[in-house]
């Protein structure tokens, strides 16, 4: 808990019940303040608007994700693993699916303009596991950060395309390949 009385996790619980309820364009500071049973100005002082509340969110239960991924075996099949489980983790997520519902659009920064703190936290969780790759033989070489990039991009697009991916193929069978597509360019 901060040295405040109400911990951020409670004011990101609120975030996600008023996201989860009204999408993130209908999510107002007021009513996070209320759901949190914090005054506005305590909200306020932590999070200046509701767009960096939502970043804090999406960073936080997306970390949680990853966490959650499981892999066994050498970095190479632990990294590709892992990568599918938080794909199908990540696209079973309420509020991953609720911000796809409703406010789509407000993903196509992350997608054009810059990489999120989100990105940038799962980017690094690749670059560690690409990294133990070269050192256990089982990741051909290469800059360890640009086979992370390629590998977030790929799983980023598995993650919002989902949807119009699987019309006429299941989610298990684009996941598998996408198994398969990683593991083989990742093989030494």
């Amino acid at each position: 808990m901060t040295s405040n009385r109400h911990s951020d996790d409670t004011l990101l619980d609120a975030t996600r019940d008023c996201v989860l309820e009204v999408g993130v364009r209908r999510t107002k500071l007021t009513d996070v303040a209320k759901r949190a049973n914090v005054s506005r100005m305590t909200l306020y002082r932590r999070f200046p608007d509701v767009d960096h509340l939502v970043r804090a969110l999406m960073t936080r239960e997306f970390a949680a994700l990853l966490e959650q991924t499981t892999g066994a075996g050498n970095a190479r099949e632990q990294l590709v693993s892992r990568s599918v489980d938080a794909i199908r983790l990540l696209t079973a997520n309420p509020l991953m699916q609720r911000v796809l519902d409703l406010d789509a659009e407000l993903m196509l920064p992350y997608l054009v303009e810059r990489l999120g703190s989100t990105q940038r936290l799962v980017e690094q969780f690749l670059v560690d596991q690409i990294r133990a790759g070269h050192a256990d033989g089982s990741i051909r070489t290469g800059d360890a950060a640009v086979q992370a990039r390629v590998v977030l991009l790929t799983a980023q697009s598995m993650v919002l395309s989902i949807r119009p991916a699987t019309t006429g193929h299941t989610h298990d069978s684009l996941l598998a390949e996408l198994a398969r597509q990683l593991d083989g360019a990742l093989r030494p």
